[in-house]
């Protein structure tokens, strides 16, 4: 069964994911860590790197498309990114989403960053990554009618949302993965 998590930044989509893959004994395939390791490559915080990429899409085309080879070899995985609902064929596609102010203070935390400086940040990636995704594959990302399962994480913790989600694997059993 593929599995697609997908939500904006300090949703909790990794967290999720990866306690999801460990449970199931799947692959994860994560295309939020591929960005980070970019740019960390280029020396750029995120909101540098989000800047970069908008200016050159090839980094979010080479991104989506090795996300969805790699997914397509396995019957079994585990699909994080933001866009991963979009790319990837899934038999479950959730969004995982909560107040701003939580998403703020989570990035902050893991970032060690002001909180003001983080809501300031996060909102303009937000905005980039908006335009990006609508200039690049015609994504409206705020666009929810493709995902079957949206949990909010400021109500469920990460083991929480994770039973949830087999639950609901549970209930759908294993048809055809949706395009």
């Amino acid at each position: 069964m593929r599995i697609t998590i997908s939500g904006l930044p300090g949703s909790g989509t990794t967290t999720v994911a990866k306690i999801l893959a460990e449970k199931l004994g799947f692959p994860l395939i994560s295309a939020g860590e591929v960005f980070r390791r970019l740019a960390d490559e280029k020396n750029m915080s995120l909101e540098q790197f989000s800047r970069y990429a908008e200016m050159n899409p090839e980094i979010d085309k080479l991104i989506d498309s090795k996300q969805k080879e790699e997914a397509l070899k396995h019957e079994n995985v585990v699909v994080e990114g933001r866009l991963s609902g979009w790319m990837v064929p899934a038999d479950l596609k959730v969004w995982i989403y909560c107040d701003e102010r939580i998403r703020y203070e989570r990035v902050a935390g893991r970032e060690r960053k002001p909180l003001d400086v983080v809501k300031n940040e996060t909102r303009l990636r937000e905005e980039i990554e908006k335009r990006r995704y609508l200039k690049i594959y015609g994504i409206d990302i705020e666009d929810k009618n493709i995902y079957h399962l949206m949990i909010n994480s400021g109500k469920f913790d990460a083991n929480q949302i994770v039973d949830i989600i087999l639950k609901a694997m549970e209930m759908i059993g294993h048809g055809e993965s949706d395009p």
